[in-house]
C-alpha cells in the first residue's frame, strides 16, 4: 500500500450557519481543514497510508486538529508542536449571484514561523512514496519557502514522487513572487495540478480563448497550457480543473488529464453546490488515489472528478465518500435518489 505523505498548514474554518454574511452572524461553526490536509483526508478515506506534516501549538487547539485528523485515519506521528497560535479562516457561502468569501486570519501561524531546522526530511520521508504539498505553503512566509525546498530536494534524492497544487491565493502573495518562487520549485515536481487561473497567475501560461468569468473554456487551450508546463518544467503530469461558474449556486465541473503526451478530458458535471470551498482538494485526492491505484488516463481522471463533484454537496472541506459511491457515480447513477 503506498504511504503518501502531505506537508501544509492547517486552519480552524469558521463558518456562518446557512448561507448568512459574517456580518450579520453571532454564531459559526467551526470545523479544521487546509489544502493538504483535505488531501490527507481523502487518501486515508480512500485506504491509503496517508501521514501530515505540518506545526501547530501546543495547546488545547493544536490536539484538537491531532484528533481530528486521527479519527479519518491520517497518521499525524509527523506533526511538529510549538509556536503561538493556529491559523484562521473564515468562509461565508455564497448563493445565487452573491460570491463565497474567505477573510483569513493566518499572520504568525506556527507554521509560517516554523524554522526550516525542525523538520529532519530524512526521517519524515523514510518508506514514503509520494510527497504533496501545494502553491499555498511557500506563500505563508519566507521560511516556509525554504522549507518546502528542502522536503522536495529531500524527495528528488530518494526518488519520490512530488505533486504539488499551485493553488495561487492573491490574499497571500503577488503574482511577481509567486511565479518567482513556484518557477524555481516546479524542478521537483512530477504531477502539477491547477485550475484555470493558476497557469496564468503563477507561471505566466494562459489558455487561449477562455474566458472564466463569463464561463467559456477552450479545451485545445488547455491541452496547450498542459503541454507548455510539461515541456518548460519537466512533469510527468498535468491535471487542470475546469470549473464553469454560472453562479455561486450551480457550477459546470470538469477537468483534463495529461499525460504520454496525450489529453483525456473528464465528463462534464452541473453541481448544485453545497460547499464550494475544499472542492479542488477533493479532486487532488481522487486524482492521486488514481494514479496509484487505477491504471488507465481516463478512468483516473473521471475518478477524480466524480469523487469532487460528490465533495460539493457536503459541508466542510473534507470529502467524506467512499469508494463505492465515487463509482456509482461515474457509472452513470447521478439521479440522488434514496438509496434504501
Amino acid at each position: 500500500m503506498a504511504n503518501i505523505v502531505c506537508f501544509g498548514e492547517i486552519m480552524g474554518r469558521l463558518c456562518p450557519p446557512g448561507y448568512k454574511k459574517v456580518l450579520q452572524t453571532t454564531s459559526f461553526d467551526v470545523t479544521f481543514a487546509g489544502g493538504e490536509a483535505n488531501v490527507a483526508v481523502s487518501l486515508a478515506n480512500y485506504g491509503l497510508d496517508a501521514t501530515y506534516v505540518t506545526k501547530v501549538p501546543n495547546n488545547d487547539l493544536g490536539k484538537l486538529v491531532k484528533r481530528i485528523l486521527k479519527s479519518y485515519d491520517v497518521n499525524v506521528n509527523q506533526i511538529l508542536t510549538g509556536g503561538d497560535r493556529l491559523g484562521m479562516y473564515y468562509v461565508e457561502k455564497g448563493a445565487s449571484q452573491r460570491p463565497s468569501k474567505v477573510i483569513y486570519d493566518r499572520k504568525y501561524s506556527a507554521i509560517s514561523m516554523a524554522d526550516p531546522s525542525e523538520f529532519n526530511w530524512d526521517h519524515i520521508l523514510e518508506g514514503a512514496d509520494w510527497f504533496h504539498t501545494t502553491g499555498i505553503t511557500p506563500a505563508l512566509s519566507d521560511t516556509c519557502i525554504e522549507i518546502t525546498r528542502d522536503a522536495l530536494q529531500a524527495c528528488r534524492k530518494k526518488g519520490i514522487t512530488v505533486s504539488c497544487d499551485l493553488n495561487y491565493r492573491k490574499n497571500l502573495w503577488d503574482c511577481d513572487k509567486a511565479k518567482a518562487v513556484m518557477s524555481d520549485l516546479m524542478q521537483y515536481v512530477d504531477v502539477c495540478i491547477g485550475n484555470e487561473e493558476d497557469a496564468e497567475k503563477v507561471l505566466g501560461i494562459s489558455a487561449s480563448e477562455t474566458d472564466v468569468t463569463a464561463g467559456a473554456l477552450n479545451k485545445a487551450g488547455y491541452t496547450e497550457v498542459a503541454q507548455a508546463i510539461t515541456e518548460q518544467y519537466g512533469c510527468k503530469t498535468v491535471a487542470i480543473t475546469l470549473r464553469e461558474s454560472y453562479s455561486a449556486s450551480v457550477n459546470g465541473w470538469s477537468a483534463l488529464l495529461y499525460t504520454g503526451g496525450k489529453s483525456y478530458f473528464s465528463k462534464k458535471y452541473d453541481i448544485q453546490l453545497v460547499d464550494r470551498v475544499g472542492g479542488g482538494d477533493s479532486f487532488v485526492g481522487g486524482l492521486l488515489y488514481a494514479l496509484l491505484e487505477r491504471t488507465e488516463p481516463q478512468d483516473q481522471v473521471d475518478f477524480a472528478v466524480a469523487a469532487s463533484c460528490l465533495k460539493h454537496t457536503i459541508e466542510g472541506d473534507f470529502n467524506q465518500v467512499t469508494i463505492q459511491e465515487v463509482e456509482t457515480l461515474m457509472n452513470g447513477d447521478g439521479s440522488g435518489r434514496v438509496q434504501r
